[in-house]
């Protein structure tokens, strides 16, 4: 794809066309205007100056955050089965899939 450093307006007027959407003269010019705007800011964001900054692995400055494992009672097996829609020998019946 080629690199596109203006919009031109018949780049503009062809997008239009493309998108199906009809477009004064007024508006092919604001457009075009918009659109240049965009690439220039676009273009900024092509060199930023980092050199001055660290690098940053993580946003925050944590080290192995991790919470203390901590036994707990599972859900029982009668009452994890009482809301299943079917049930058949212990077991939630599903509908077979091919």
């Amino acid at each position: 794809m080629e690199s596109i450093k203006t919009v031109s307006k018949e780049r503009t007027e062809r997008l239009a066309w493309l998108s199906k959407i009809a477009l004064t003269p007024e508006e092919v010019e604001k457009f075009t205007e918009q659109l240049n705007r965009i690439l220039e800011f676009a273009r900024a964001l092509d060199s930023p100056e980092v050199e001055a900054a660290d690098p940053t692995f993580h946003v925050l400055n944590l080290t192995n955050a991790f919470r203390d494992d901590l036994e707990e009672a599972g859900l029982e097996r009668e009452r994890a089965l009482s809301t299943a829609p079917k049930v058949k020998d212990g077991f939630i019946v599903a509908p077979k899939i091919v």
